[in-house]
């Protein structure tokens, strides 16, 4: 019945009224204060509420054109893997939930990875889709991850990550898993090859993901008021007992007890980013700013 209100009775109503349905997500809520934010005001301050400072999380295909110089890069290519290997389902089809996926955020799967200049530095950036199932590992992800690592080794380039994800894929079970070693040979390839690695944690890094490549960086810098961790906060307190600190597993928790070397706000990143890599591999830099003067005593001291 309230299908058949919300589908047909409602439309028609609206249609001999003369109304046009709003958009859902013309308005966003700030989860830190509740104030509502106009969409493409949110969007236009790089997905950070004006008001509050909130980062909320950015679309990768956002943030791949805001970091690099005019928004302009290469995009690597997506490799070609198999399609729900263990014919996984729970309350829904995997192959329906990666169709759903697919449709949303119109990307293959959770990884985008570009080739570009940031500040006329080249280098390969890799960033998970939040949206794309949880920004979660599978054989897809990793294979797009491997692929990148890869392209920066031949270009001679460093490789920024940019990891947002609920960690392994539950529904590619154990061949989700396999990723994390994967991946940790491909950060031990490129350091290998003398080229840095930096990662710039985003909100939420957890799991799988935490448990591998998030945290093998040679510098690590983190959004404000991110979540980063392995396990969730619930889940330790129950297992442990105990009430854990206040901020625990924030940015600046992990900033403060030496996880993390830098808290940087997005519109500072692509500007420390290029410094602090710019150190590392010995390249002319600038005079610095307030801003980025602790980037480059971060890098001189890596």
């Amino acid at each position: 019945m309230l299908n058949w209100i919300t589908n047909y009775v409602r439309p028609r109503i609206n249609s001999m009224l003369g109304r046009r349905e709003v958009p859902e997500n013309l308005w966003i809520k700030c989860p830190e204060t509740g104030d509502m934010v106009f969409h493409k005001d949110l969007e236009s301050n790089k997905w950070v509420i004006p008001a509050s400072g909130y980062h909320m999380k950015m679309p990768a295909k956002a943030r791949l054109a805001d970091l690099f110089d005019n928004g302009e890069y290469e995009s690597l290519p997506q490799p070609k893997v198999a399609q729900d290997p263990l014919k996984f389902r729970d309350s829904k089809k995997y192959s329906d939930r990666l169709r759903d996926s697919r449709l949303k955020t119109e990307q293959e799967d959770t990884i985008l990875a570009g080739l570009g200049k940031v500040q006329g530095l080249k280098l390969v950036a890799v960033v998970h889709e939040f949206n794309f199932i949880g920004g979660s590992l599978g054989i897809a992800a990793g294979e797009a991850i491997v692929k990148a690592f890869e392209r920066a080794t031949s270009e001679k380039c460093p490789l920024v990550m940019f990891p947002a994800s609920g960690g392994a894929r539950m529904q590619e079970g154990i061949l989700s898993l396999m990723q994390l070693p994967r991946t940790t040979v491909a950060v031990d390839l490129l350091k290998e090859s003398g080229q840095p690695y930096v990662v710039v944690l985003t909100n939420p890094t957890t799991g799988g993901v935490t448990a591998s490549y998030a945290m093998l960086g040679d510098i690590h810098l983190a959004e404000p008021g991110a979540e980063i961790g392995f396990a969730g906060k619930r889940v330790i307190e129950q297992t442990l007992r105990e009430k854990l600190p206040e901020g625990f597993q924030t940015s600046e928790y992990l900033l403060e007890h030496g996880m993390v070397d830098m808290v940087v706000k997005r519109h500072d990143i692509p500007e420390t980013l290029a410094r602090v890599l710019k150190i590392l591999t010995k390249k002319p830099v600038s005079a610095a700013n307030d801003v980025t003067r602790g980037a480059i005593a971060l890098a001189a001291s890596a």
